[in-house]
């Protein structure tokens, strides 16, 4: 009878209230809505792998007028992202600059080398973008 009763909380435990699929392993995911800065770029690996680089702009929200009533300037982030997946990249490469596209792409952090100099990339925090789905907005 313990047992039964343990096999049966260890399943509540283990069961999630609000969904009924399958747990996923963990995820970091970015939806982008924004303009193509330019044509997107075939580029190689050291392996002489095709890979696509290109950038997208966002524009950030308009902040509030400051003391005289004026608005600051509205600015811009520019995101770069690479696809490795040779269907995409495909499709990439026929898109020109000015486009307005929604991306998801997966997000990734990657620490500065240890020992190496803070003024180079390898010594600053990188945020990598690999591309995960793109469509183009009309």
């Amino acid at each position: 009878m313990l047992s039964i009763l343990r096999s049966t909380a260890s399943r509540a435990l283990s069961t999630r209230g609000f969904a009924t699929t399958r747990p996923t392993a963990d995820l970091a995911k970015l939806t982008l809505v924004g303009t193509l800065v330019k044509e997107p770029e075939a580029r190689l690996t050291k392996n002489e792998k095709e890979y696509v680089v290109y950038v997208v702009a966002t524009r950030n929200q308009r902040l509030p007028p400051n003391a005289d009533g004026e608005r600051p300037p509205t600015t811009s982030t520019f995101h770069r992202i690479v696809s490795f997946n040779e269907n995409s990249s495909k499709f990439l490469k026929t898109l020109r600059k000015g486009a307005k596209v929604y991306i998801e792409a997966g997000l990734e952090m990657r620490e500065p080398e240890p020992g190496a100099d803070p003024s180079t990339p390898l010594g600053q925090r990188q945020i990598f973008l690999r591309h995960g789905k793109l469509q183009v907005c009309l």
